[in-house]
């Protein structure tokens, strides 16, 4: 277990403690979803079976895929403990590791596209489908099984996000509800954006196209982007334009939506 795991498991494990010993009529659900478990991955892959299981699929079968998951690929873990650190530090309303493990659906559901998307590249396609369109329909998340996804990211809010099949999203990215990285029409093949590292994504903002969306961009709330977007660079409006650069930090982490401080 690496430190950064193990660091972030016991925190999580101890804020649960706490608010099963508060609040006793939370504390079956939190024994169930956290403390009964032993690891992180079993923990997250039990809490996230119960939350999609259906009258066709029992949660216990479920859970045993995501289980089998982990087992093979120990990115998946690494990568949701990234994304729960980015949670942790980027979004204001949240103070404590096991807010987003037990209750944001923008976490919930990018962990279940990440198996979701390590069945699809293992041929398991019927199953991978399955999981999108439960996760649709839980949590109002659509992210196609064959889409790329890095790590330490952040899907704040995250209901109506719509992401396509052949979209990339690279590390430490921030996206906000109601964000589309769509295709342009019925073209087919390489379709869809390409989100390079750092960016943020303001809500309701729609990309389109097999695009690039530069490191460290910035794109405001409401935006339709149907062009690339050069790196470090601020656009906004329908259809967007650039109204600014940044050179600092990457937007993503300082998640100021505003656009009247670009130099």
């Amino acid at each position: 277990m690496s430190d950064l795991k193990k660091r972030i498991w016991t925190a999580l494990r101890k804020e649960v403690q706490e608010d099963a010993d508060s609040e006793p009529i939370l504390a079956s659900f939190l024994y169930a979803a956290v403390l009964n478990h032993r690891t992180f991955e079993e923990a997250l892959s039990f809490h996230l079976a119960a939350k999609l299981a259906s009258s066709t699929i029992h949660p216990i079968t479920l859970r045993d895929v995501m289980v089998q998951a982990h087992a093979e690929d120990s990115w998946l873990a690494e990568a949701a403990i990234a994304d729960l650190k980015a949670v942790r530090e980027r979004d204001a309303a949240c103070t404590r590791y096991s807010l987003p493990f037990l209750y944001f659906k923008g976490y919930q559901s990018l962990q279940v596209h990440r198996i979701a998307h390590h069945l699809w590249q293992r041929g398991r396609r019927a199953l991978a489908l399955e999981l999108q369109s439960r996760t649709s329909e839980v949590y109002a998340v659509d992210i196609h099984p064959a889409a790329r996804m890095g790590k330490g990211i952040m899907l704040d809010h995250a209901t109506g996000i719509v992401i396509g099949e052949t979209a990339l999203v690279e590390d430490d990215v921030s996206i906000l509800h109601e964000v589309t990285l769509g295709g342009t029409g019925k073209e087919h093949g390489d379709r869809h954006p390409k989100v390079r590292r750092g960016v943020l994504i303001s809500a309701g903002a729609k990309i389109f196209g097999n695009i690039e969306i530069g490191e460290g961009a910035k794109v405001g709330g409401g935006s339709v982007v149907v062009h690339s977007v050069a790196p470090h660079t601020t656009v906004a409006g329908v259809p967007a334009h650039p109204v600014g650069r940044n050179s600092g930090m990457a937007p993503s982490k300082i998640m100021d939506q505003t656009l009247d401080d670009e130099e």
